[in-house]
Order: structure tokens, then C-alpha cells, then sequence
């Protein structure tokens, strides 16, 4: 497993309570130029030394934005409510000894725990890639661990931004429930999917939900940003499950318990099975010249081919060394090429293994590839993110890699490898 960092103002005993983690799927283990600081690609969630939790405590119904201001100068944290220009709900939140709070959110801010930049698919692309308009929100969400047993995690949408507050303007989708408490969602929404049957071999897509200021689970809306909020599901709440994912419109995130995390491969299992496919000296069946998986750093950082990468022909699994020939006449690329082997024309791409152990629902061997981007691991574990329909800008849902992001092919997800052993 990666070595893992504690946080700032994280238990400094020996072994600090982890609640679990989150990974940004879209990243083979690290981003691109590296993790740096509060910016990575995985985030684990530690038991603070002293809790920093709130709870709602006062409401204030105000009919001024001056009184609006006063209120919020107190620096106590607080979420606004803007219903008209006179018209503003502020609820004040007081501190919670018995919960830890950690915000995730685009802002470098202090506030922010852990910050998320939008995932490019494709994996190649570097870190400071700059995004036209970024659809994460600077405050996007917070994460709130019970400091006690179970250390149940819950997650709500919007964080806290470096006044305490979380403010939903005029235009922002917000009501007052029954029971007389405000409400509302931010502009493009947090949305969540708990898989049916945690994060397991036998696992199964859950439904997308969206989860509210407040923690509230709504059906999705209309649109992405839509004004008006879905339905309330009553008998589904906040709280995150091994394997649930948390979509912040332009990243999505794997949350990890530390008891899933527990059964997951290591690092030393991932690389121990590629030096078991290596040592069976797979070999080129036209070339007969031996081929292995890179290293497991050169697989996460996609670095330059090296000579006996293998490479496979996506259509039927016949994995090769690379080769020039087998161009269809109208692709002068990769893109499409006809297999040797058994004719059978389709993409032929060089294989890469999955490195970040967390993406895994197994510790099986690494058997298959991801169409069309050939992350190599496990059956089970390709057949498991090949079904799970990802959000993908305002309004769509496609099946993706979780190792590179990229957008897995509508009519054949992932291909069994056929590797050629040795002649001799």
C-alpha cells in the first residue's frame, strides 16, 4: 500500500484512528507532476487531535443585509440563506466535540482539506493543464466522522469557506422542509452512489442520489443545475459505505473505509503479480521476442514504451510486442489494425497495469484490459467498473477506467488478454 501521510492537526500517536479514504478516480496512483501538499490523488481521514465538528444551533431570520453581515461577523460558522434581497435565513452552527469535519473542495483555501482539480480523462495530460471554466466548486463538500465507534462518515454538500460560512444565494435551489429546517444545493450538486453490496467481488451500481446542504438525499435533478430539487428519499441517507462514490461535477471520488482498505491488494501483493507474469516470460507470437510490464512507478506515470511492452489487439485479447504492420488503409494510427493472429480488426493499444489497489474488488490476477485504454487488472474488478455508469459533465452517465478516466467503449468494455508462453 502507498505510504500515507498524516494531515495537518492529525493524531500524532503511533497509530492514529483512520476513518478511511477518498480517491480521485482518473489517477493510476499519483497525479501526473506528483502529490503535492493538500493537492493528490488519495486523501485518508484521520482522527484529529482535537474535534473540530459543528452542529446547527441558532437560526436567525433576517430582514436586512446589514443584519445579514452583523451575524455573520461573529465568526462562528453559519450557512445563509438568501430567499429575497431583505430576506435571509442564517443558521449558526456551534461546535461538536463528538465529530471530526474535513472539506474538500477546488479552493487552495485553509478551510479545504483536500483539494480537487477537474479529472482530464486520458491520464496523459499534466497537472496544471489549465481547465477553461472548472464545474468543481470551490467549497464543494465535507466529510463528518463520528470520533467514536463506528466512526460512521456522513457527507454534505458545500464546505465552509475561510469566514465559516456557507452562503446559498438568490439563485441557488433552497426551501424550508416540513419540519420548518432551510435547505438547499449547491449550483451543479454532490451527487453519491452507494454500490449494492459495498465494494466486493459480488458487488452491483447503486442508484446516483443527490445529497443536500443539510445531508438529505434527493433524486437527481432535471439537469445538473437545475433550480428545482428532485425528490426527497426518505429511506436513504449520508452516510458512506465501503465503495461509495461522491461525483463533484468534474471529479469523482472513491471513499474507502479503513476496514475495506484492510482487504484490498497491497502494493507488494500488485507488484508480486507483475513479476509473475513476467517470470512466465509471455512472448510475442510473431516476434518470439519476450515480453514484461514495466515497472509498477513507470506503469502509474504512463511514461515513454519501452521495447518489450506488451501491446494488445483489443477486439480479441491476442496480446503482441509492438509491431508497424497490420494498418487498415483508411487509419493511419493505432487506431484500428488487423491481428495476426486471428484477423479480427480492431484497436490495438500497449498495456499498462492498474496501480492504485484501492480501484481493486479483488486481489485476482491481472487478466484483463480496459476498452480502449488497456489498464490491465483483474477480472472481477474490470467487470465491476465496466457496469457503473459515471457522471460526465451536466448531464450525462458513461461507464469509465477508473485508473485513467477514460470513457470505456459502448459495445466492448473490457477484453480478456491471450498471452503466448514460451516456445522453448
Amino acid at each position: 500500500m502507498f505510504s500515507l501521510s498524516q494531515e495537518e492537526h492529525c493524531a500524532p500517536s503511533k497509530d492514529p484512528v483512520k476513518y478511511g479514504e477518498l480517491v480521485v478516480l482518473g489517477y493510476n496512483g499519483s497525479l501526473p507532476n506528483g502529490d503535492r501538499g493538500r493537492r493528490k490523488s488519495r486523501f485518508a481521514l484521520y482522527k484529529r487531535t482535537k474535534a473540530n465538528g459543528v452542529k446547527p444551533s441558532t437560526v436567525h431570520i433576517l430582514n436586512t443585509p446589514q443584519a445579514s453581515k452583523a451575524v455573520n461577523c461573529k465568526g462562528q460558522h453559519s450557512i445563509s440563506y438568501t430567499l429575497s434581497r431583505n430576506h435571509t435565513v442564517v443558521v449558526e452552527y456551534s461546535h461538536d466535540k463528538d465529530t471530526d469535519m474535513f472539506q474538500i473542495g477546488r479552493s487552495t483555501e485553509s478551510p479545504i482539506d483536500f483539494v480537487v482539480t477537474d479529472t482530464i480523462a486520458g491520464g496523459q495530460e499534466g497537472e496544471e493543464t489549465p481547465i477553461t471554466q472548472s464545474t468543481i466548486s470551490r467549497f464543494a463538500c465535507r466529510v463528518v466522522c463520528e470520533r467514536n465507534p463506528p466512526f460512521t462518515a456522513r457527507i454534505y454538500a458545500a464546505g465552509f469557506d475561510s469566514s465559516k460560512n456557507i452562503f446559498l444565494g438568490e439563485k441557488a435551489a433552497k426551501w424550508k422542509n416540513p419540519d420548518g429546517h432551510m435547505d438547499g444545493l449547491t449550483t451543479n450538486g454532490v451527487l453519491v452512489m452507494h454500490p449494492k453490496g459495498g465494494f466486493t467481488e459480488e458487488s452491483k451500481p447503486g442508484v446516483w442520489r443527490e445529497i443536500s446542504v443539510c445531508g438529505d438525499v434527493y433524486t437527481l435533478r432535471e439537469t445538473r443545475s437545475a433550480q428545482t430539487p428532485g425528490k426527497l428519499v426518505e429511506i436513504e441517507s449520508n452516510i458512506l459505505q465501503d465503495g461509495s462514490l461522491v461525483d463533484l461535477c468534474g471529479a469523482t471520488l472513491l471513499w474507502r473505509t479503513a476496514e475495506g482498505l484492510f482487504h484490498t491488494p497491497t502494493q507488494k501483493h500488485l507488484e508480486a503479480l507483475r513479476q509473475e507474469i513476467n517470470a512466465a516470460r509471455p512472448q510475442c507470437p510473431v516476434g518470439l521476442n519476450t515480453l514484461a510490464f514495466p515497472s509498477m512507478q513507470r506503469s502509474r506515470a504512463l511514461s515513454s514504451l519501452e521495447d518489450k511492452q506488451p501491446w494488445v489487439y483489443l477486439a480479441c485479447g491476442h496480446v503482441h510486442g509492438y509491431h508497424n504492420w497490420g494498418h487498415r488503409a483508411e487509419q493511419e494510427h493505432n487506431a484500428q489494425r488487423e491481428c495476426p493472429m486471428c484477423r479480427v480488426v480492431g484497436p490495438y493499444v500497449p498495456l499498462w497495469l492498474g496501480c492504485e489497489p484501492a480501484f481493486y474488488v479483488d486481489t485476482g490476477a491481472p487478466t484483463h484490459a480496459f476498452v480502449p485504454c488497456g489498464h490491465v487488472c483483474s477480472e472481477k474488478s474490470v467487470k465491476y467498473w465496466a457496469e457503473i455508469p459515471l457522471p460526465h459533465g451536466t448531464h450525462a452517465f458513461h461507464a469509465a477506467c477508473p485508473f485513467c478516466a477514460t470513457q470505456l467503449s459502448l459495445t466492448q468494455g473490457c477484453s480478456k488478454l491471450i498471452f503466448q508462453g514460451p516456445v522453448d
